[in-house]
C-alpha cells in the first residue's frame, strides 16, 4: 500500500501576527514554524501506525511550499515518513495548492491521500475534497477513527450531534482531526536517519489561481477587564446591563 500525507508549514500558535504590503501578505520575520498540528498529530501519526502495521507500506510526504518549508519536512520524515516531495511553489489558494498535490497524487499511484482537518492560519478546511474532486475520489472529512481491513477502510467522522460511520474501498482522501491518532515526538534514530531521506523537489504544474487576498485583519484587541467590589453588585449589575448588554 502507498499512502500520501499532506504536510503545510504553519505558524506557531505563540507567534506574534502581523501584515505587510498593505495588510495583504503575513509578516514572516522572526516567525517560528512548525508542521500544520492537524497534519502531524492525526494525519502523519495515523499513516504512520498503518506502515508499522505494515512494514511492507510506502509512506511519502508532500508540501507545496518554497525551500524554507524543509526544516518542517525534514521533522515530519524524522517522525516516520520514507521519502518526501516539495512541489517548488507558494500560493494562498486552495484550489492551485490542491491542483499540484492531485497532479503528484496521479503520478504515485497512492491507495490512501492524508490530509488534516485544516491549517492553523487559513482554517480553510478545503483541500481535501479539492483533491478527491481532481482525482474522482470518494472524500472523508473530519475523520476521527480508521480502521483498515484489506481494501476496505472504516471511517469514523463527526457529524452534527453525534459521529458516523462509513466504509469505502480504497483509493480514497480522508481529512483528520482529533481522535485520529496522538501526538509524537521524533526520537533520535529518526532524527539522524531523516537528514538523508529523499527530499525530491519538483516544478510546479500549470494550474489555474481562483482566489487571491485583499487583505487581512487582525481582530479586536481584548478590552480590560473590570474589577467590581463585592459590596457594590448594583454597578456590576449595571455594567452588565449597559456594556455587556447581556440582561
Amino acid at each position: 500500500m502507498k499512502i500520501l500525507v499532506c504536510i503545510s508549514k504553519t505558524p506557531d500558535t505563540t507567534a506574534k501576527i502581523a501584515f505587510t504590503d498593505n495588510n495583504t501578505k503575513f509578516a514572516q520575520d522572526n516567525v517560528q514554524w512548525i508542521i500544520n498540528p492537524y497534519d502531524e498529530w492525526y494525519a502523519l501519526v495515523r499513516a504512520i501506525e498503518l506502515k508499522e502495521k505494515d512494514p511492507a507500506t510506502v509512506l511519502h510526504l508532500i508540501n507545496v511550499g518554497g525551500a524554507d518549508a524543509e526544516p518542517v519536512i525534514r521533522k515530519a520524515l524524522a517522525l516516520g515518513g520514507d521519502e518526501a516531495i516539495r512541489v517548488n511553489t507558494t500560493s494562498t489558494d486552495s484550489f492551485y495548492i490542491a491542483s499540484q498535490i492531485a497532479e503528484v497524487a496521479k503520478q504515485g499511484n497512492y491507495d490512501l491521500i492524508f490530509t488534516g482537518k485544516e491549517t492553523i492560519d487559513f482554517n480553510g478546511s478545503s483541500i481535501g475534497g479539492m483533491v478527491a474532486e481532481l482525482l474522482d475520489l470518494p472524500y472523508v472529512s473530519l475523520a476521527v477513527k480508521f480502521e483498515l481491513n484489506g481494501t476496505t477502510a472504516t471511517i469514523t467522522r463527526e457529524i452534527e450531534g453525534g459521529e458516523e460511520v462509513c466504509e469505502v474501498n480504497l483509493p480514497v482522501v480522508v481529512s483528520c482531526q482529533k481522535g485520529m491518532a496522538e501526538q509524537r515526538i521524533p526520537n533520535m534514530k529518526g532524527i539522524m536517519g531523516a537528514r538523508t531521506k529523499p527530499l525530491k523537489v519538483l516544478e510546479p504544474a500549470t494550474a489555474d489561481t481562483l482566489t487571491t487576498v485583499a487583505s487581512f485583519e487582525l481582530p479586536p484587541a481584548k478590552a480590560g477587564v473590570k474589577l467590581i467590589p463585592a459590596d457594590n453588585p448594583a454597578e456590576l449589575v449595571r455594567l452588565l446591563h449597559e456594556e455587556a448588554k447581556i440582561i
